[in-house]
């Protein structure tokens, strides 16, 4: 490692094999955590390349828990985190809403590493027992239309590295992980990104995959569809930049989406968005993201239509009780 270290310092690119093996080798514990650290601290001073992000998510997709859903054909709605924003949990939100609209889910999610509340602390607020049992996953989103995957559970890597990047604190390249590595190869994917050449990179690694999808980015730096600002939105066939006046919403300021000092207050935040008993801007957000995933499953559809359809299922009050049959299947 001491080699590669050097590499990198000195601004030289991995192989796509290289870091295959050099992920492999991290789980094997084959690096003290001093230089894990150091290896991921590389990544937050220059790009990370196709070849290593490549190589690194073939490493993690070797190395998971298979989980096959597939007869369901779910869709991930999943953010990189490491925006620095601490948002509620939108995309975790929009996962319910669509689930109640009726199209299966299968959320992949962690704790938060830079924010109050990741999806797995809301979860886990609410009760959720984590499992990697794959009869309940499915008795789950076969009942309620969404399973949850706790990240660690299913892939040793991210479990290996979680006490390194809690005490970081910082974005890692393992945030840009993460949405890749769904064990479950959903589908369907709507990806958020923290900026635009990360979007760039996940478009293109996603056009060689099999998996129909949308990359979001909002221009202000959030990593989900924010309607704080202009947001882009990258698919296999065209790349469009939408204002949130092009929608008929509204434009959210931050303080619209804060999601609170603790995890305790998340979770209140996100009770209230499923409710109905939360701002407007808060009901759009999650509407505007969840209208882009149905989107992904239905292109040939205007995406006015699908905010209507993800309106209707939080308005009406069924991703609500989608979330609440779900708790009773999950606890």
């Amino acid at each position: 490692m001491k080699d590669i270290l050097y590499r990198l310092f000195e601004h030289q690119y991995l192989g796509r094999e290289e870091a295959r093996d050099i992920l492999r080798n991290l789980v094997d514990g084959r690096y003290t955590e001093a230089q894990v650290a150091s290896l991921i601290t590389v990544f937050l001073m220059r790009s990370i390349s196709v070849e290593e992000l490549t190589g690194f998510r073939e490493a993690l997709l070797e190395l998971r828990v298979p989980v096959d859903l597939s007869d369901y054909r779910p869709i991930d709605i999943v953010g990189t985190g490491g925006d620095g924003k601490n948002t509620f949990n939108i995309s975790t939100c929009a996962c319910f809403v669509v689930a109640a609209a009726g199209y299966p889910v299968v959320k992949h999610g962690n704790y938060g590493a830079t924010s109050v509340s990741g999806a797995s602390n809301v979860m886990e607020q609410h009760g959720v027992r984590f499992t990697a049992d794959t009869n309940r996953l499915r008795r789950s989103i076969g009942e309620c239309g969404i399973a949850y995957l706790h990240a660690p559970l299913f892939n040793p890597a991210l479990k290996a590295v979680a006490g390194v990047r809690k005490n970081l604190g910082v974005r890692t390249f393992f945030n840009m992980l993460g949405p890749l590595v769904n064990p479950v190869l959903p589908s369907y994917q709507l990806l958020g990104v923290y900026n635009l050449p990360l979007l760039r990179l996940y478009n293109y690694t996603y056009q060689e995959s099999g998996t129909r999808f949308a990359v979001v980015h909002s221009l202000d730096g959030y990593d989900e569809i924010s309607l704080t600002d202009e947001f882009k939105v990258a698919m296999a066939n065209k790349e469009k930049i939408y204002t949130p006046e092009m929608l008929n919403l509204p434009r959210c300021e931050a303080s619209d989406l804060d999601g609170g000092s603790t995890p305790d207050e998340a979770a209140r935040i996100f009770d209230r968005v499923l409710r109905g008993e939360c701002d407007e801007a808060q009901a759009a957000c999650v509407a505007a993201n969840a209208a882009f995933a149905i989107h992904v499953i239905h292109p040939e559809r205007e995406i006015q239509e699908c905010l209507r359809e993800a309106r209707r299922a939080l308005d009406s009050g069924a991703a609500l009780a989608t979330f609440n049959r779900f708790l009773s299947l999950n606890k």
